[in-house]
């Protein structure tokens, strides 16, 4: 039956260009399942678009000397084109600086304020008399009230590590202009997200979604309270009643989802056509969304929808995909460990990409980028199995059966037996989509590909075409390779879609593949008769060199750090510790450990609540680095873990070990690990 499918991918922050980690988590899954569905015949839209407000914009702008709207235009432009050089299918994309966006937030946040969802709280905030404006924490530097350390960020010192409230710092002053800074009073409006817990665990208890997913968004509902969502800048949708206020971009972002649809129902003209996808409880919603993004996805964003008078559409499907790695480490191009999108297509298709990131997608864990992976997908995979049974079956067509598909007639068991498998893995692929499984369709691609290569070989129609009596048997092979040639271009079709249509076309068809029915496509016959076009070589074979050159630019284009205010002052380093034995140290067991899991503690702005493996069992370690490490940088870290630490309590949670941190420079740092497995012993 036809069915309404709103498929939504995490709107990417208009602050920087995306990388290859972004696209393996929520946008190239999103795709491959929005494709998928149109060849099911299902009525999709496949929505997303720029995020564009906040904090960080506004002062990577004015770091770069740009206007916040200047700085989201150029990201946006970048980031869209992007999509559009991999071939990804977004009925419509967005942004939320766009007019029609800060009307529908606005109608949020006055509906929930009718229903006494919002209260108004007064509290004291740092504010820059020379810059005319209420500062955010992340402007803010000053004097560590606990060690005196003079260059202090905003919310914690980074050689203490200790976490405070940025109105404690000694000596605030500006990081941009350096002009110091004095409190005043400013009002903040705050959701009462804590008034959603029951109605939000009984949503939660009915999904069968991913168990850390489910587990992750519990461990925020059942501590649940009110939540800022203002912010004091001209940059944002302003807040009704309230000059000067902005809404918090968590708050908007979200909403986008929404006003994306109603500026696509616009562009249609059918300016209602949005409600038929958001209104309709016969509607199935899917978001694809990174890890990072499961408590707004998950708890917030239902909530606010909860909220509302409109029946909004809540999420029935959320997959969240783990972190993708470059070459073991967290892809960052301030340390020169990135790709450098322009240059990469320059030599290589968006197709090989989409193959190499959904065969080693990270579903269930972290997974990773290396380039030998990526040469061993295109040239083993897609050229030695897809490309080349192929292209042989083709070529061997056009020169033994005049270029024309022979009929499939006079069929021995292999033959049989080789036309049943093919419908089983066409089937298998076909479960593997529905449910989100990107490895495993691109398992079973590759397995239909080598199946069919096996078949030729066994077959061996070149020595069938000698023998005039073997004739019958000779189109019987023929005709059964092309059609799991037709087979294979339908699996493809939502993973490598430009290679998948001219696969299609090399057997005749004149139609666009990505527009036909799965299930007709699946069932057809290929006429006999039909001329077969001349096939060509779909991939090319990736050298050693080129490889090696590509690993050998890792690190090298390391980005200079933005120059912030400073002080001329010197840095006072902490005197060094009474000296200790070899035998004192050697008591130290120092092991490599990965961290599985971040989840900041409750009631603590410092505490993180860590699982990290250590090869032989897995430990809860509670650290003080919250303030200094974003949870999606840690996930998927190896880092240094005094394992042999006796278990103490912290906050109500055992903690089984230390975790190892330099705290003297300007940023606190954890020592990494790159290609040690956990549980190495450090020394």
């Amino acid at each position: 039956m036809r069915q309404k499918i709103l498929i939504t991918s995490a709107l990417p922050y208009a602050n920087g260009p995306l990388h290859f980690g972004h696209i393996a988590g929520a946008y190239l899954p999103g795709d491959c399942y929005a494709r998928f569905q149109r060849l099911r015949g299902h009525e999709v839209l496949y929505l997303c678009g720029s995020d564009e407000h906040g904090v960080a914009i506004t002062l990577s702008a004015e770091m770069a000397h740009r206007s916040p709207k200047e700085h989201v235009d150029l990201f946006h432009e970048i980031n869209q084109k992007f999509f559009h050089q991999l071939s990804f299918s977004f009925d419509h994309y967005s942004r939320t600086t766009w007019p029609g966006h800060t009307k529908t937030t606005q109608d949020f946040f006055q509906v929930l304020q009718r229903k006494n969802l919002i209260e108004e709280k007064t509290e004291n905030h740092l504010f820059s008399e020379k810059e005319n404006r209420f500062l955010a924490d992340r402007y803010v530097i000053g004097t560590c009230p606990k060690c005196g350390f003079q260059e202090a960020r905003g919310d914690e010192c980074q050689r203490c590590a200790s976490s405070y409230e940025a109105t404690d710092l000694k000596n605030p002053r500006s990081k941009i202009s350096g002009a110091p800074l004095v409190l005043r009073p400013s009002l903040h409006l705050y959701m009462r997200f804590d008034l959603f817990k029951d109605q939000l665990k009984e949503w939660l208890l009915s999904k069968k979604w991913k168990e850390n997913v489910v587990r992750f968004a519990f461990s925020y509902v059942d501590d649940l309270k009110p939540r800022a969502i203002t912010r004091d800048s001209d940059w944002g949708i302003p807040v009704p009643g309230y000059p000067g206020k902005v809404f918090y971009v968590w708050f908007d972002a979200p909403i986008g989802y929404i006003s994306a649809a109603q500026e696509w129902a616009q562009s249609i003209n059918q300016p209602q056509r949005w409600k038929d996808y958001w209104l309709s409880s016969d509607t199935k919603l899917v978001q694809f969304i990174g890890k990072d993004n499961i408590p707004f996805h998950a708890v917030f964003f239902p909530a606010m929808l909860m909220g509302q008078d409109l029946p909004y559409k809540l999420p029935d499907e959320l997959p969240a995909n783990e972190f993708y790695l470059l070459e073991g480490r967290q892809f960052s191009k301030s340390d020169g460990w990135y790709i450098d999108l322009a240059d990469f297509f320059t030599h290589y298709s968006a197709d090989q990409i989409r193959y190499a990131i959904a065969a080693n997608a990270p579903e269930t864990a972290d997974s990773e980028f290396t380039w030998k992976d990526f040469q061993m997908r295109c040239n083993a995979e897609l050229l030695g199995k897809l490309g080349n049974f192929v292209h042989r079956t083709l070529t061997f067509a056009r020169q033994q059966c005049a270029g024309k598909v022979p009929q499939l007639r006079s069929l021995s068991e292999d033959d049989e037996k080789f036309l049943e498998q093919i419908d089983v893995l066409t089937e298998m692929a076909a479960l593997c989509f529905e449910q989100f499984h990107l490895r495993k369709a691109c398992q079973t691609l590759m397995e239909l590909a080598q199946t069919a290569n096996v078949y030729f070989d066994a077959k061996k129609p070149w020595i069938l075409a000698k023998d005039p009596a073997l004739r019958p048997e000779l189109e019987a092979c023929i005709a059964a390779c092309l059609h799991c040639i037709k087979a294979l271009a339908l699996i493809a079709s939502p993973l490598i879609p430009e290679s998948a249509q001219k696969i299609w076309a090399m057997l005749g068809q004149t139609s666009i593949l990505s527009k036909e029915s799965w299930s007709h496509v699946q069932a057809m016959t290929l006429t006999p008769g039909q001329m077969i076009a001349e096939p060509h070589v779909l991939f090319r074979k990736i050298e050693d060199e080129e490889i090696d050159r590509q690993i050998e630019k890792l690190g090298k284009a390391a980005q200079p750090k933005q120059e912030i205010f400073m002080t001329p002052e010197s840095i006072a380093y902490e005197p060094l510790k009474p000296a200790i034995t070899y035998d004192q140290f050697q008591a130290m067991d120092l092991r490599v450990g990965l961290v599985l899991e971040a989840i900041k503690v409750p009631k603590s702005k410092k505490l993180l609540r860590l699982l990290v493996d250590l090869g032989f069992e897995k430990r809860t370690i509670v650290s003080g680095i919250a303030l200094s490490c974003e949870l999606e940088q840690l996930l998927g870290k190896k880092i240094i873990v005094v394992a042999n630490m006796a278990p103490a309590t912290i906050m109500g949670i055992e903690s089984q070990g230390m975790i190892l941190a330099a705290g003297d420079d300007p940023q606190l740092e954890l020592p990494q690990i790159q290609h040690l497995p956990p549980g190495s012993c450090v020394s």
